[in-house]
């Protein structure tokens, strides 16, 4: 593996920490939110569901973990594709994930479940990774137009 490549999935790796460890602050954040009830017959009768809150976080920590581990995953098997042609399709898909990431972080943004500070930071990270990703998928297609 070149230096460069190295370098990128050193990276993947470091962005995939702060995903996972995004990931259980959120969860946890949710889980000791206040729990909900209703008034049933003048008594407080507390939900024995998962609250709707919790789901919501749950559902979204999970797209983002499963999008935001992948760019390291597929950039690892690209390293070790067998041909420029795999190598460029992993790279791709690396690069889909990391666009996918940045939504998800949008949305949990929007949302509020992350504050402006925490999104920009890690919205920084991603963005980063995208265009690592670009440059290369650009330059394979150079490279595979070429011929080389």
């Amino acid at each position: 593996m070149s230096e460069v490549s190295e370098a990128v999935q050193a990276k993947c790796l470091a962005f995939s920490d702060r995903i996972i460890k995004l990931n259980d602050y959120l969860l946890k954040e949710a889980a000791n939110a206040k729990s909900t009830y209703k008034i049933v017959k003048g008594k407080r009768v507390y939900e024995k569901s998962v609250p709707v809150y919790l789901q919501s976080v749950s559902n979204l920590c999970n797209q983002l973990l499963r999008a935001g581990t992948s760019i390291g995953a597929n950039n690892a098997e690209a390293c070790s594709a067998i041909s420029k042609a795999d190598f460029k399709s992993k790279s791709y898909i690396a690069l889909k994930e990391a666009r996918e990431s940045l939504y998800w972080l949008e949305l949990l943004h929007r949302n509020n479940y992350l504050t402006d500070e925490q999104f920009s930071s890690i919205y920084a990270d991603a963005e980063e990774l995208v265009k690592i990703l670009v440059a290369r998928c650009k330059k394979l297609d150079e490279q595979l137009k070429e011929g080389k």
